[in-house]
């Protein structure tokens, strides 16, 4: 099942833009190893779902696999051949907003081979362009 908010106060939102870089949510925390944008975009619930199995599938019950973003932007369309005029279209899926260095997903509990491994199979599901990063000991 794909995430999606529980209730919204509004079922349709507007389109938005995404300006600048991330400014929270962009270093490592719950984990050893992370999955950084590169770019900024929408990333859908059910692209976040697939990259979670993907992630699962790999770890098997060794590491742990967090997600940190979700899909809270609903993205409506109407429907091909409508003529204009009628309105705003029907939610259609749901997004999460991604800014240029956000970190989607995080593993703990594996050696760093495993993880590059692991996050490789991640990237390829991502619409955006992603990078390995690690967590920050200072």
């Amino acid at each position: 099942m794909a995430l999606m908010p529980k209730r919204v106060k509004h079922r349709k939102s507007q389109r938005g833009r995404i300006k600048g870089n991330a400014t929270r949510g962009n270093t490592v925390v719950f984990g050893d190893f992370g999955l950084q944008a590169l770019e900024g975009g929408w990333v859908k619930a059910t692209t976040l779902e697939a990259g979670r199995i993907a992630g699962q599938q790999y770890v098997r019950g060794e590491g742990k696999l967090y997600i940190r973003v979700f899909p809270d932007k609903s993205v409506t369309s109407t429907p091909l051949e409508t003529r204009m005029g009628k309105g705003k279209g029907e939610p259609e899926f749901w997004a999460a907003v991604v800014r240029p260095g956000t970190v989607l997903y995080e593993l703990g509990g594996v050696t760093e081979q495993q993880a590059k491994v692991c996050f490789a199979r991640l990237a390829q599901k991502m619409p955006i362009k992603v990078r390995f990063v690690t967590r920050r000991t200072v």
